[in-house]
C-alpha cells in the first residue's frame, strides 16, 4: 500500500469524531492491505511504530527537505527506513539518523512529511485508540471483537494479531493459545472509594495486600525462567533473585502474576521508586541483588504444565497456585463476606507499610488486558493515574524548576485529554529535578511561562474530592489534589478516563 492512502485514511478519521465511523474508515483501510504490510499499517493507524522508539524528536523537523511531486513510498519503504534510523547507535548516532530521515522525508508529498513528523514524534491524534482499531480489524475480517480481543490479549500485539487475521481470517485469530515465555496481557483492577462499597460489589471475596510495587509476570518452562513488566518487557537479566525462585517451583511448565517488591530488613516496603529504580538498573545487578533484593509475591497463575487456566474461576486458579508455590511466595489474603473482618485486615496490611487492599471474586475467569469487574482495589485516599498535558515554571524557592502541573483524563471516545486541573504540591526536590528535565524533553510548545508536553507521562495524583468548575472542559476539578508518584510503568493509554473521574463524584460540590 502506498503511504499516501494511509494518509487520506488518517485524514479522515481524525476529521470524524463519531466511533462507528472511525471504525468503517479503518476496516476499510485494513482490507486493502497485502497481509505482510498488515503489522505496519495497524502500527500507523495505531499512531505508533513497530520500532516503538525512533530516537527522532520534534527538532529533526524544524527544516525538512522540499516536498516530492509524486506519491512513491510505501508502507514497507517507511518501515524499512525508520528501522534503519532507529538503528543508529555511538557518538554520531544524531547526525546518521537525521540524514537517513532527511533522505526518507525527501521522497515524501508535503501531506506525507506532516503525516510522517506526527507519527515520529507521537503526535498523530486522530482518535484511532487501540479498542477502535481492535474493532476495525474484527470488521474488516468478518469476525466478531471479542475474537479479536482474545487473540490480542494472549499475543499481546495488535499488529501481529492483524497480520494473522488478515492472512488467516476467523481461522487464525482462533488458533492464538497462551504461550509460555510470550507474555500476556495483565488483568487491572477498578478504584472503589471504600471497603464496603467494594463488598457491596463482590461478597464474599478474596481480600488480598495490595502492594506498592512493580507488577511481574513470571513465565516457567524447564530451566527457562522469563520475567515481565505490566508493559510487557522483559526484564529477566535484571531480576536473578525472582528467576532463582521461579526455579525452585515444582512445575514444568507455568505462567505466574504477581508483584515484585524491594522490602526494608524489617519487612516494611521501601517507596515505590526505589523498587521501579531498582527493576529498571541494568548496572550492577549482582550488588544491587545482594544490597536492594526484590522478593516476590505471586497472587495468580495462568498456565499449569500445559494447560491454560485463564478461563477457571478465581478460587480455582488460587487453589492451582497454592498447590505449587510455597506460602512464602503468595501474597497474604483471607476469604470473607465481613465487612468487619474484612475491615480488620485492611487495617492490619496499612499497618505493615502497604498501599491498600485488593476485593477479588472468586468466581471470576482473568480478564487478561481489562479492568474487569472481578477485582478492585482499595486505598485510604483516592487517586486517580493522569496524564501530564503542560507544566508551569516556578518561582520563589522554586525558580528554574518547572512546577505546576496541567493534568488531564484520557477521554476514550476522541483520543484526547480532558483538563481537570493544576498543582504544584506533593512534589520533592528530587521529583522537580527530574520532571524538569523529562518534560522538557516531551515539549511539544511553549510561551513565556508554560511548557506543552506531548501526553505520555503518567503521575498519580491523591485528592480529596471533586467540585463543579466551568474552567475545564470535563466540568469538573480535583479538590486539594498532591502528586503522589510518577507511573514510568505505565502508558498514557492506561489513565484513568473521565468517565472514571466522574464516577468519583457522586455528590459533587459546587464551585468555590
Amino acid at each position: 500500500m502506498l503511504l499516501s492512502e494511509m494518509v487520506t485514511t488518517s485524514q479522515a478519521v481524525a476529521a470524524t469524531a463519531a466511533r462507528g465511523a472511525k471504525i468503517a474508515l479503518l476496516a476499510d483501510c485494513l482490507r486493502r492491505l497485502d497481509p505482510v504490510e498488515a503489522a505496519i499499517g495497524v502500527a500507523f493507524l495505531s499512531g505508533q511504530v513497530l520500532q516503538r522508539q525512533s530516537g527522532i524528536g520534534p527538532a529533526a523537523f524544524r527544516d525538512l527537505p522540499p516536498p516530492a511531486d509524486a506519491t512513491t513510498l510505501t508502507l514497507s519503504d517507511v518501515d524499512g527506513a525508520i528501522g534503519l534510523i532507529a538503528q543508529q547507535a555511538g557518538p554520531a548516532s544524531q547526525g546518521a539518523r537525521r540524514r537517513r530521515l532527511v533522505e526518507l522525508l525527501a521522497r515524501a508529498t508535503g501531506a506525507e512529511q506532516r503525516f510522517l513528523a506526527h507519527l515520529l514524534t507521537g503526535e498523530l491524534r486522530q482518535g484511532a485508540l487501540e479498542g477502535v482499531v481492535l474493532e476495525a480489524i474484527a470488521r474488516a475480517v468478518g469476525a466478531v471483537a471479542s475474537e479479536v480481543r482474545r487473540a490480542y490479549l494472549l499475543r499481546g500485539s495488535l499488529s501481529a494479531v492483524a497480520e494473522v487475521a488478515l492472512r488467516d481470517g476467523v481461522a487464525g485469530l482462533r488458533s492464538f493459545r497462551l504461550e509460555v515465555g510470550r507474555p500476556v496481557q495483565p488483568m487491572l483492577a477498578q478504584p472503589a472509594v471504600s471497603l464496603a462499597v467494594a463488598l457491596a460489589r463482590i461478597s464474599p471475596a478474596a481480600i488480598e495486600w495490595k502492594l506498592d510495587g512493580a507488577r511481574a509476570q513470571i513465565h516457567v518452562q524447564g530451566s527457562m525462567v522469563w520475567v515481565f513488566t505490566r508493559s510487557l518487557d522483559d526484564v529477566t537479566a535484571r531480576v536473578p533473585e525472582l528467576v532463582e525462585a521461579a526455579r525452585t517451583l515444582p512445575v514444568q511448565a507455568a505462567v505466574l502474576d504477581g508483584e515484585a517488591i524491594a522490602l526494608r530488613a524489617d519487612g516494611r516496603p521501601h517507596p515505590f521508586q526505589v523498587t521501579a529504580g531498582r527493576l529498571g538498573s541494568q548496572l550492577e545487578v549482582g550488588r544491587l541483588r545482594t544490597s536492594l533484593p526484590l522478593t516476590p509475591f505471586l497472587f495468580d497463575i495462568l498456565h499449569l504444565d500445559g494447560q491454560d487456566l485463564l478461563e477457571l474461576s478465581g478460587a480455582e486458579r488460587f487453589a492451582a497456585l497454592a498447590a505449587v508455590a510455597p506460602e512464602v511466595m503468595i501474597i497474604p489474603r483471607i476469604v470473607t463476606d465481613d465487612l468487619v473482618i474484612a475491615a480488620d485486615f485492611q487495617q492490619r496490611t496499612l499497618s505493615c507499610g502497604h498501599e491498600g487492599v485488593m476485593v477479588k471474586s472468586l468466581s471470576a475467569p482473568y480478564e487478561a488486558g481489562r479492568r474487569g469487574v472481578g477485582w478492585i482495589k482499595v486505598k485510604p485516599h483516592q487517586t486517580l493515574d493522569l496524564i501530564v498535558l503542560a507544566a508551569e515554571w516556578g518561582h520563589g524557592r522554586r525558580q528554574g524548576w518547572l512546577s505546576n502541573l496541567h493534568l488531564g483524563a484520557r477521554d476514550p471516545a476522541t483520543g484526547e485529554f480532558v483538563m481537570l486541573g493544576k498543582t504544584f504540591k506533593g512534589l520533592t526536590d528530587e521529583m522537580l529535578a527530574w520532571q524538569t528535565q523529562r518534560l522538557q524533553e516531551l515539549a511539544r510548545d511553549r510561551d513565556q511561562w508554560t511548557v506543552f508536553v506531548r501526553p505520555e507521562l503518567v503521575v498519580e495524583v491523591a485528592f480529596e474530592g471533586l467540585q463543579r468548575s466551568p474552567r475545564y472542559s470535563g466540568g469538573v476539578t480535583l479538590r486539594f489534589a498532591r502528586v503522589v508518584r510518577y507511573r514510568p510503568d505505565k502508558r498514557a493509554e492506561e489513565a484513568d478516563t473521565i468517565e472514571t473521574v466522574l464516577a468519583r463524584g457522586d455528590a459533587l460540590p459546587g464551585p468555590a
